[in-house]
């Protein structure tokens, strides 16, 4: 399939009157720090963005650095209650992606995109209240179901107003400030862990609601060419439905929906990373503990540093598809280099862990890049909305997943951490082998 390139010029206004420019994935002439970042936030939908992430994640992450010993501590729930609890927002999540995408293709993003971001922050908000496990789990779903649906509206923004690689480097710019913005409001989150009283746990888990909620004001000052299209949202008559070639559903669409699911699995190092990793080096290595949070601190740093550069050129399928094997083949070093890690003294086993950390880190980066390119170049882009929809439901699923499956593995000890490598490397051969052949049908196509 070929790539579109990247427009330095402004395009036509639209319909409503909106300018229309796409976003140059590679700035010309960078001589400064601040023009480079200037730069690439050029455009007036990546701007607006940025700004509603910036703030919405902060609060998001100051709701994160506390959630779960609040809701032991001053709730009173127990671990299996609040694993419970998390899980049930993870699934509220799976089941709102589909029909967000789907509503996304069919109404304004922007007020969809409003009237999620602002549920949310209110779901946040109603933490504060809860004072039973069956609350909580109330709570805990709407909140995974705004999130989960918010953020497939957003991709489905992405998708319309952008083009080619501009399309990557948004996504890119978007989880660089999203990790940025999540280590600030953790840091804030601290304040509320070192006072330890309920006031303050309640006071800052109530800010961090109103925080993201306020986040919310931001997106309407999207352009109208970020919404579906009238012929996007009208269905054909019955009478004119043989003459109107309607979307591709992704549901019947199995190239798409393979790619969904291999990505899912590969999604699964994030969990790796949040649960399997931290139980690794506090039972099975003699590391000390709080190098847990130094390697959280190295991931974000290595995301912050490399997402943007590392993710251009990926919307070309082929190159997308070299950069997935990669990050199959950093995944497997990484797992071995955790397992290896057992059985040493405490700087060996530090020094190794590292290195696992970086490899994982740059795999991350590398998948996540990948799996942007492809799953906006190969799916319909008559139904942004749909096929987002279904993309960020194979993600959610992951996650889900992942504790779970993910501590199972970690038990076997070595033959586990090989069991993982193994279905990695798998799930990005796979991935690479879509890209591939959907590029050889593209060109097929472009050639006759």
């Amino acid at each position: 399939m070929p790539t579109q390139p990247a427009l330095d010029v402004p395009l036509p206004l639209d319909a409503a009157g909106d300018p229309t420019p796409v976003l140059s994935a590679e700035p010309r002439d960078p001589h400064t720090l601040v023009a480079r970042l200037a730069a690439s936030v050029a455009d007036p939908v990546l701007r607006v963005l940025v700004a509603a992430t910036l703030v919405g994640r902060l609060g998001r992450g100051v709701f994160l650095a506390v959630t779960a010993v609040y809701l032991t501590l001053v709730v009173g729930l127990h671990p299996a209650q609040v694993a419970a609890v998390l899980t049930v927002s993870g699934a509220a999540g799976v089941a709102a992606s589909a029909p967000a995408g789907y509503l996304a293709d069919r109404f304004r993003a922007r007020r969809l995109m409003f009237a999620f971001m602002a549920l949310e922050g209110v779901a946040l908000c109603g933490y504060v209240a809860v004072q039973s496990f069956a609350a909580a789990l109330v709570v805990a779903a709407l909140v995974g179901m705004f999130d989960s649906a918010g953020n497939t509206v957003r991709m489905a923004v992405i998708a319309r107003a952008f083009e080619g690689p501009a399309r990557v480097h948004a996504r890119a710019v978007l989880r660089t400030v999203t990790n940025l913005s999540i280590a600030v409001g953790s840091l804030v989150g601290g304040v509320a862990l070192a006072l330890d009283s309920d006031l303050a746990f309640r006071l800052v888990i109530g800010a961090s609601g109103a925080v993201f909620a306020l986040s919310s004001l931001v997106v309407l000052r999207l352009p109208a060419r970020v919404d579906a299209h009238v012929d996007e949202r009208m269905r054909p008559a019955p009478a004119r439905a043989s003459l109107v070639e309607r979307p591709r559903s992704p549901w019947r669409d199995p190239r798409y929906l393979t790619l969904s699911v291999l990505s899912a699995v590969f999604g699964m190092q994030f969990g790796l990373a949040e649960v399997g990793v931290p139980l690794w080096i506090v039972h099975h290595t003699q590391a000390p503990t709080a190098v847990v949070a130094a390697l959280l601190i190295l991931n974000t740093i290595v995301v912050v540093l490399f997402q943007v550069p590392l993710s251009r050129g990926t919307d070309d399928l082929r190159h997308a598809g070299r950069v997935m094997i990669v990050a199959g083949g950093l995944m497997a070093v990484a797992c071995a280099a955790y397992e290896l890690a057992s059985g040493h003294r405490p700087w060996v086993a530090v020094a190794i862990l590292v290195a696992a950390a970086l490899a994982h880190a740059f795999a991350e980066v590398l998948s996540q890049a990948a799996a942007w390119g492809l799953s906006f170049e190969l799916a319909d882009p008559r139904a942004p909305g749909a096929y987002q929809g279904v993309f960020s439901m194979g993600y959610n699923l992951g996650a889900m997943a992942a504790p779970v499956l993910l501590t199972a593995a970690i038990g076997l000890r070595m033959g586990g951490w090989a069991l993982l490598a193994a279905v990695f490397v798998a799930s990005a051969l796979g991935t690479t082998t879509i890209a591939f052949r959907a590029a050889h049908d593209g060109a097929a196509a472009t050639s006759r």
